[in-house]
């Protein structure tokens, strides 16, 4: 079936219409470009066929790339991917250059046929670059649209022409957001800002397309950057005010992603080198430019895991499939702390109906009041309207009467982290629900299993563990007690689907997958604080591995005291076994100096009086002197990436994780893990088994056992195996 319609009207306007069977959103493949291509080349052949229109039947133009076509690229071409990969990209260009020059006369520059882009909705990736290859792009008014470049966020850049146009069409400076933070906007700011060339009424897209094409002039279809005398917008690097852009450009990136994200570095100097060529040489070096990313292990990794796999685990990848379709219709949120409405937020704007339950009005009263300050905020960016928040608020009853839980099809259980606590809400909320009700507790660290015997139905029982802030953070780990069943988890994974978050599903151990990796993360750095280590080396190692935030300001984020609970529970648990006392006392000596973190405007940082972060505390050299022989870079971030990746492997052998891909994309949305990775196993991948051997060898010497090398891992060295060789479906 093709992906591509090609019909011609009376008046001889060709119409090219992206409908890709059985898809709600078109994605290019390469088949589909080959279509796309024979389309425009029998337009051009047409003498009948005055100009064309690219369109799309579906509500949206385009998603992007099928990115799995880079994989087959680069498998196809045996020994030389390589070279496959820049002949295959090549023929991209040449396809959409043909649309460009539409059979005009290279030298005079007329003779072509209008070739125009009607957007019915989003256009994102190659959804933009074709569009950006015709001589005019309109897009309907559609303010759920969404029109970017976002390839820089799975460890690409634009590599179709995207690059290379977009600079020259709006200039570097301008083109920056789009192209190195993958910036999206709505049709009317794509407009603004130059990306299209006009915004029109829904129903008039196809007739404004037809009318633009039958009275385009020679002049109305040539390039700037094929007209002669072009000069880039803002400067080429050549010109002062260029020179100034790229050299600040530069600063910029290397500031952003300290050297560990080669897509952003690798796309500047496509830019840089390209805007002193002429054009078609620019597409050249874009290519080559690009092949240099693709052929990088942490842009494949990260295209696997911030791509394929999430969108796979977005989709059911782990989902029971005997089960039927679970959606929530209305949920019973139990504690309306800052977590609980959180939860019921993000369940009021997928349209669930919400009970949020309290011990007292006031307290219900301000969880519901979260979701009225979260809708404000968005009427005043102009995200919102006050008919939204009225809706919005219309879904949230907040009250004290448990008997308004009645109806609910699942619980979400937010309170104190306390088992008996917990045992006793689930009781009472066990006795007014219905005998199909799913019962999730949000819980961090507390053993479901031992929870679930609380419950009366422990089949229905389940984990539901939220990130806070639950309406920013993408991740929910969903946890199996020992006796929780299929439709637990079928309701668990449909209601992540609904409130349009990533699940991973992972078995019951004392901090489930998350915890247990963060945990040791943050304790090693405060370890090395309490060994001497300067606290900004340990911190600024840490950023220099990608990490959005050291371990001191992540633990300052989550409070100090909350780690002092958990300390103390764990220690409780394990009795001997107990690993992390020279953490306690660091953390236990911080919490009695009443530096809690920055809820307390007073942690490992200082903090000024309207919360902003200032400065690591001084007051840490006076208790924990710096040695005067500091460890190198290097030493410290092995410490700090194998204290979190030697859990992930743990977690694995012990089949607590029981998906590499739900390992990976946890990591990377859970708590940050170097996304330039594309997460712990495919760190561990890229570096190799035995690489990653030797640093852990070395790390028990010097520093003990939690530095262990797994069976698992000592067993991959030997074989010369990874974990997507060994493990992937």
């Amino acid at each position: 079936m093709a992906d591509f319609n090609y019909s011609v009207d009376a008046d001889g306007v060709a119409t090219i219409c992206w409908d890709l069977p059985g898809k709600s959103m078109n994605v290019l493949s390469m088949e589909g470009m080959h279509e796309l291509d024979a389309h425009i080349d029998t337009a051009l052949s047409d003498e009948a066929v005055k100009g064309v229109i690219i369109t799309s039947a579906k509500r949206d133009f385009a998603g992007g790339m099928d990115l799995n076509v880079i994989a087959k690229m680069k498998e196809s071409a045996g020994d030389t991917p390589a070279q496959g990969l820049f002949d295959g990209i090549m023929s991209m260009h040449k396809a959409l250059r043909k649309i460009e020059r539409a059979g005009m006369d290279p030298k005079t520059l007329k003779g072509g046929k209008p070739v125009i882009a009607a957007l019915p909705g989003i256009a994102l990736g190659i959804g933009l670059e074709i569009p950006l290859a015709c001589h005019r792009i309109i897009a309907a008014d559609n303010p759920k649209a969404k029109i970017g470049l976002p390839e820089i966020m799975v460890g690409i850049f634009p590599g179709a022409g995207g690059t290379t146009r977009l600079v020259r069409k709006i200039g570097a400076m301008a083109a920056a957001p789009f192209l190195l933070e993958g910036k999206t906007v709505s049709p009317d700011k794509a407009r603004a800002a130059g990306l299209i060339d006009e915004v029109v009424p829904a129903d008039e897209l196809q007739a404004r397309a037809k009318a633009w094409v039958l009275n385009a002039t020679d002049a109305d279809i040539v390039k700037p950057w094929d007209a002669k005398g072009f000069k880039m917008p803002g400067g080429a690097p050549y010109h002062p005010a260029g020179f100034q852009t790229f050299v600040g450009a530069a600063a910029m990136i290397h500031g952003k992603t300290n050297g560990v994200y080669p897509a952003a570095k690798a796309l500047l100097a496509a830019v840089y080198e390209g805007a002193m060529l002429p054009f078609d040489d620019a597409l050249r070096v874009e290519c080559r430019w690009f092949v240099n990313v693709l052929m990088n292990p942490s842009s494949a990794a990260m295209i696997r895991s911030l791509f394929i796999n999430k969108q796979a685990l977005e989709k059911g990848a782990v989902r029971p499939a005997d089960v039927p379709d679970q959606s929530v219709k209305k949920v019973g949120v139990l504690g309306a702390g800052m977590m609980g409405a959180g939860i019921a937020l993000v369940s009021a704007r997928a349209g669930i109906e919400v009970v949020l339950i309290d011990q007292n009005q006031e307290a219900a009263d301000k969880g519901k009041a979260y979701s009225a300050a979260y809708m404000d905020k968005g009427i005043a960016r102009k995200k919102a309207t006050a008919e939204k928040k009225e809706a919005l608020l219309n879904l949230i009853t907040a009250t004290t009467d448990l008997d308004a839980l009645k109806g609910c099809d699942l619980i979400v259980e937010a309170v104190f982290e306390d088992p008996d606590v917990k045992a006793e809400m689930t009781r009472k909320v066990e006795a007014v629900v219905g005998e199909d009700c799913i019962f999730a507790t949000n819980t961090s660290t507390l053993p479901i299993t031992e929870l679930a015997r609380a419950s009366v139905r422990a089949e229905q029982f389940i984990g539901i563990h939220f990130f806070s802030p639950v309406e920013k953070m993408m991740l929910v780990e969903i946890i199996k007690g020992r006796e929780t069943g299929d439709w637990a988890v079928a309701k668990a994974l449909d209601y992540v689907r609904q409130i349009r978050k990533t699940p991973i599903v992972v078995n019951d151990a004392r901090f489930f997958y998350a915890n247990r990796c963060i945990i040791p993360y943050i304790n090693e750095g405060i370890r090395m604080v309490g060994e001497g280590v300067a606290p900004a080396l340990v911190e600024g190692a840490a950023r220099l591995l990608g990490f959005p935030v050291g371990p001191l300001q992540l633990v300052d984020e989550t409070s100090i005291d909350l780690g002092v609970k958990i300390a103390k529970a764990t220690r409780a648990a394990m009795g001997d076994a107990y690993p992390d006392s020279a953490v306690d006392e660091v953390v236990f000596w911080m919490a009695d100096e009443g530096r809690l973190g920055r809820k307390a405007n007073a942690g490992f940082y200082d903090y000024d009086d309207k919360g902003k972060r200032s400065h690591l505390w001084e007051g840490l050299g006076e208790k924990y002197p710096q040695a005067a022989d500091q460890p190198g870079v290097t030493e410290v971030q092995h410490r700090l990436m194998m204290a979190q990746v030697l859990e992930a492997v743990r977690a694995k052998e012990e089949g607590v994780l029981m998906d590499i891909r739900e390992g990976d994309v946890g990591a990377i949305l859970g708590w940050g893990f170097a996304p330039w990775s594309g997460g712990p196993l495919s760190w561990l991948d890229m570096i190799g088994a035995e690489k990653a051997v030797e640093i852990c060898d070395g790390l028990t010497e010097k520093f003990g056992t939690r530095f262990t090398t797994p069976e698992t891992l000592r067993d991959m060295a030997a074989k010369g195996d990874g974990f997507y060789s060994r493990f992937a479906a």
